[in-house]
């Protein structure tokens, strides 16, 4: 059984991400490949964080000045980062309008209240408000496969595996 974003025990709130959000979610992704790597699960991100490293750096500056870039407050502070947008280079293109979901993390300190479904859930109603009916998403489908579960959690079904380089990562889809 699949089901839909679960709302959060404590509100988040959800608005666009500014300029000085940029350390924080650098930090969330360092604060992930830390709990990934203790975990012995290298093949998302790494075992390098995020923060001081250039090209990471660029990468999320890229997804603000995109404008698709969202932080999840909760608890007075940023929990999540999603970023919506065009879909990668690297999956084969929707044969119908979509919104994408770029990115997606959260803060480890945050984990277990419902950042993440609070985020997708925004994303899904991002897709209504632009009359787009398919919200598509892809993440890292190797080691335990708990990330792709994770999404199907959240509502998403599988449409198709692929490789990038040799990361293993599927694709993952949202009828809305």
């Amino acid at each position: 059984m699949t089901r839909g974003p679960a709302t959060p025990a404590r509100p988040v709130t959800i608005r666009p991400a500014r300029e000085e959000d940029v350390p924080a979610v650098l930090a969330m992704f360092d604060s992930a490949v830390t709990w990934l790597t203790a975990q012995g699960r290298t093949g998302q991100w790494g075992t390098r964080p995020f923060t001081g490293d250039a090209k990471r750096t660029e990468q999320v500056t890229s997804w603000l000045a995109g404008g698709g870039m969202r932080i999840a407050e909760h608890d007075g502070e940023p929990a999540g980062c999603i970023c919506v947008g065009p879909a990668h280079d690297y999956v084969t293109p929707a044969a119908e309008p979509e919104l994408y979901v770029q990115a997606l993390v959260t803060g480890r300190r945050h984990a277990g209240h419902g950042i993440g479904r609070a985020l997708l859930g925004w994303a899904a109603d991002e897709a209504a408000r632009r009359g787009v009916r398919l919200l598509r998403v892809d993440c890292y489908a190797g080691h335990d496969g708990r990330l792709v579960a994770y999404y199907e959690s959240c509502g998403f079904t599988r449409v198709a595996p692929f490789t990038v380089g040799e990361w293993p990562g599927m694709l993952l889809q949202r009828r809305l």
